[in-house]
Formats: structure tokens, sequence, C-alpha cells
């Protein structure tokens, strides 16, 4: 029994070990820093590319695990509930995660998103911006940035389990 928890903790070691060494070549995106130049294809296939928006618009950029779960369905609705707080200070919500188009369609369909969702499958931009993972590497990390009309980062919130707090966080910051 107590060589089955020393390999365990030996693999969890390990994994925590190798996450790190995965993310230490990330840039850390910081308050005051402009967020990087970046393209990807939203819920329908429409690329989006972050340089039309940097210098005329206020983002709210927030990366979350996966689609359909708990914690993000929270989260996405209530974004979807305070959509117009948002549009009501001209501000483009934009959620990333590492699913697909389809099923980044199949979400905002189920949920009535009304926001932008785009595909980052290979976490090329969760890297850009420095999201590191959680769970000892397994559960892709939950940031939310808001960005001003001059693509500077104003505010960063991470928070992997709290995630209707990103919404009264983002909206916050905005005032």
């Amino acid at each position: 029994m107590k060589q089955k928890i020393l390999i365990l903790l030996l693999l969890i070691v390990l994994i925590t070990v190798i996450s790190q060494l995965n993310m230490s070549g990330q840039n850390n995106i910081q308050i005051g820093d402009k967020i990087p130049v970046f393209s990807l294809k939203d819920q329908n296939g429409v690329n989006f590319d972050s340089s039309d928006y940097i210098g005329n618009t206020t983002m709210v950029i927030y990366f979350y695990p996966k689609d359909d779960t708990p914690g993000c369905t929270k989260e996405a609705c209530k974004f979807r509930d305070s959509y117009e707080e948002f549009t009501d200070r001209n501000v483009k919500v934009i959620g990333i995660s590492s699913d697909d188009m389809q099923s980044h369609k199949d979400f905002a369909t189920k949920y009535n998103l009304p926001f932008t969702l785009l595909s980052d499958p290979d976490n090329e931009v969760r890297k850009l911006f420095g999201v590191k993972s959680n769970m000892f590497g397994m559960l892709p990390g939950r940031v939310t940035y808001v960005v001003n009309n001059k693509g500077i980062v104003q505010f960063i919130y991470d928070n992997m389990f709290s995630a209707e707090k990103h919404i009264d966080k983002a909206l916050e910051a905005l005032k």
C-alpha cells in the first residue's frame, strides 16, 4: 500500500514539474502590457483577427477550460446575462478555449450566447497570454483580461473556481 501511495505521489510531482517546464517559455501578460496579435476562427468559422480591434475597441477576453461543463456554462451564461452591460460600454466580449468550432457553435446555440467564442485548438493564444494550467497541468486555466481600446491590459482576474466572479470583476474594472 505504501508503495502505491509513493508511486502516486511521484507521478503527481512529475506531472507538476512537466507542466511547469511546458509553461516556462510562455509570456505572462501583465497589466500595462499590450496584448499579442492573434488570429483564430470563431464559432461560425469566421476568422477573428485581434489587430482589427486593437486600437479602437475595448475588449474583455476570457480564457476558459471547456464548453458545456458546469463552471464554464455558468460563466458563459453570466456573460450572456450581463452582455448588455458590456455592449452599453462598447465592449466586445470574447471567450477562448481549445474546443473546436462545432463545439463552440453548439455551446453558443444551446445557451443563446451572443458573444464571440474562439477556437484555440493548439492553445497557441493561451500560451501567448501565459494562461497557466491548473490541477497539475491537466486543466486549462480560467483567466479574464480587460483590454482598453489601445490594446493595453487594464485588469486581470485569474480564478479557476469562481467562474461567475469573472464577470463581476470585469464589470468593476470597466467602471
